[in-house]
């Protein structure tokens, strides 16, 4: 670790560093934090070893040109961020170190709330809950909103009554659409996808697997039909576009049933 940190230094150096390294800011890294984020995510999905072992060092590389960059600014160090890390992993598991503090016997959950209690606020939770959906993509965002808020007893009586919830959504999306009131369509429309999220939950589901499912299945399906046109499917008819879509569909449908 002392001599990647050392390869992180020398490449932000000012006079003999790279130009890339050089220029970065907290700011300009957020995109590839959260590409790197995703690369292991699909690393693990995969299964890819070798490919864990790779995006996992790329994420590493993020937090270390972070600390790289606030140490040069004299804010924080890399080491300041293990300290806080140790801290907190032993601060929230005092059932497993040696502890006399107040966390001892409370769940990670009260631990992290009492925390928060440090920080006068009459909204902790909605106040924490903001900050942690702040940078995040809307999906991941309404994941965690759904999951505090079954932790907080804002949970479904039954079945039923998630379905109600998700038709009186639907048809009020279609009042909006109907209404040709945009706006208040889009604000609508969130809210199905809110509950559809919630219903995920409720059934313990993954929505994010659930979507990157259905984007392969379509994607699959659409290279069907390129092949089958011989990359000509620009111009094509309607009603040939659904003749090669039903029998994509019928055709993907029978080699998953082989596999």
């Amino acid at each position: 670790m002392i001599e990647l940190r050392k390869v992180i230094s020398r490449l932000r150096d000012p006079l003999n560093g790279c130009p890339w390294d050089i220029k970065q800011t907290h700011t300009s890294l957020i995109p590839y934090v959260l590409e790197e984020a995703y690369e292991v995510v699909n690393a693990i999905e995969s299964n890819d070893e070798k490919g864990m072992t790779e995006e996992l060092g790329d994420l590493l590389l993020q937090v270390i040109l972070h600390a790289q960059i606030a140490e040069e600014e004299n804010r924080f160090t890399f080491d300041d961020i293990v300290k806080e890390l140790k801290n907190k992993l032993i601060r929230r598991h005092p059932n497993i170190f040696e502890s006399t503090s107040k966390f001892k016997g409370l769940s990670w959950s009260e631990i992290k709330m009492l925390e928060k209690e440090a920080i006068q606020s009459e909204t902790p939770i909605t106040d924490e809950a903001k900050r942690k959906i702040r940078q995040q993509p809307a999906m991941n965002g309404a994941i965690y909103i759904s999951w505090k808020a079954k932790d907080l007893g804002l949970e479904w009586v039954s079945n039923d009554h998630i379905w109600d919830k998700f038709n009186e959504e639907v048809e009020e999306l279609k009042e909006a659409l109907l209404q040709k009131d945009m706006t208040n369509a889009e604000e609508e429309l969130g809210d199905v996808i809110f509950t559809l999220i919630n219903i995920a939950r409720w059934y313990n589901l993954s929505p994010e697997r659930g979507l990157k499912k259905t984007n392969n299945k379509f994607l699959n399906r659409l290279s069907y039909m390129e092949s089958k046109l011989k990359g000509k499917i620009l111009g094509q008819s309607k009603k040939q576009l659904e003749f090669l879509w039903q029998e994509a569909k019928k055709m993907m449908s029978i080699k998953k049933n082989i596999n």
